[in-house]
């Protein structure tokens, strides 16, 4: 169990601390669990309105140089040649057996420079083999020190126009560079509509209030965040893929291009031809139990015949859907929509059945 002194701190802790945040560890970090209002009014303020979480514990790596595209290319399935400026793709690392050592989002802001975003559990693994496989390209990546607020909700945009930020024409999945030091994308974790911007850490206590200012947003916590990307079927590192998870078993193959599943020269691109070839033993799917008791990750599943059929890998209750959500893994001839399972929840066995993502409709602006 991490000890609290060996927590990092977030740059805008004092905020948190003044609006009541409640913290807890997260990837090696304290962060804000929830605030007064609780994780339910969190979760709808965010579907109704707008929310602001401080993402800051995910890390940034500038990526610049003549060999920054083919550096992508070997490190991730991207053909980042071929990303147009200001297009940002959802990509992995893998390794050789095509498992997923974490999943990032990336953004060409120039013709050699591009933005990195990865997960906070993985910061350090994620730089040291950025570095590796750098050291054979003529690039250079720099992590960044950066305040990474997340503004999500159906006022986002509006609440962005009226503290005067130019996203004129940014759909989503595009970012841009609005201001020198920062950095900002149409993209999120939520489902909805909104924005994840990295800016100074001397510049992003008042832009956090000015975010705040009129009552339409209001800060939330991990907890929310949590149950609104598991109501819009999207994974969490660590639960839902890992290094022992490959895309194709994850349904995550529609982020690697067809060319690039051919021919591309990424590390794992063998391993995962032919985990591709032989076909998914085993899918992601969504999980609705029945009644009103949630089923957690780890809890493992079974057929109708009592014979097991999977594993749920994160599971809580969906304030938008009022009812209990999950998300797993069972075998592929028990993934189709509809298929009755149980879960085994301290030694009890709850029915649930298999369901289609997201449990809520994705909300984004594109073009």
């Amino acid at each position: 169990m991490t000890d609290a002194g060996d927590l990092k701190r977030l740059p805008l802790e004092h905020l948190h601390v003044a609006a009541g945040a409640r913290f807890g560890g997260f990837a090696g970090w304290s962060m804000p669990l929830t605030y007064p209002p609780g994780v339910m009014k969190e979760h709808l303020h965010t579907r109704e309105k707008a929310g602001l979480f401080d993402i800051s514990h995910m890390k940034l790596f500038a990526v610049a140089g003549p060999g920054a595209a083919a550096m992508i290319a070997r490190a991730c399935p991207l053909d980042a040649a071929a990303i147009a400026v200001s297009q940002s793709k959802y990509t992995f690392f893998l390794n050789e057996a095509a498992g997923i050592i974490d999943d990032l989002i990336v953004t060409r802001l120039g013709a050699d420079r591009f933005m990195i975003v990865a997960n906070a559990g993985n910061a350090a693994v994620d730089e040291a083999h950025l570095m590796e496989i750098a050291a054979a390209f003529d690039c250079t990546v720099t992590p960044l020190d950066r305040v990474f607020l997340a503004l999500q909700g159906p006022e986002a945009a509006a609440i962005l126009a009226g503290v005067g930020v130019d996203f004129a024409g940014l759909t989503f999945m595009h970012g841009i560079e609005p201001k020198p030091g920062w950095f900002m994308t149409r993209s999120g974790y939520t489902g909805e509509d909104g924005f994840e911007i990295a800016l100074p850490p001397g510049e992003a206590a008042a832009f956090a209030d000015s975010l705040l200012a009129d009552g339409t947003a209001m800060w939330i916590g991990l907890a929310a965040r949590d149950s609104l990307r598991l109501e819009a079927g999207l994974c969490l590192h660590g639960q839902d893929i890992t290094p022992d998870i490959n895309p194709v078993e994850a349904g995550l193959m529609w982020a690697i291009a067809k060319p690039v599943r051919a021919t591309g020269g990424f590390i794992g691109a063998d391993a995962l031809r032919a985990k591709l070839d032989a076909g998914a033993s085993e899918k992601r799917v969504g999980i609705a139990p029945e009644g009103r008791q949630p089923v957690r990750g780890g809890a493992p599943l079974f057929s109708e015949a009592g014979e097991p059929a999977g594993r749920v890998t994160s599971g809580g209750f969906g304030p938008s859907v009022n009812a209990p959500v999950a998300m797993g893994y069972v075998s592929a001839a028990l993934a189709l929509p509809g298929t009755k399972l149980f879960a085994e929840v301290r030694g009890s066995r709850v029915p649930v059945s298999i369901h289609s993502l997201p449990f809520t409709p994705h909300r984004y602006v594109k073009g």
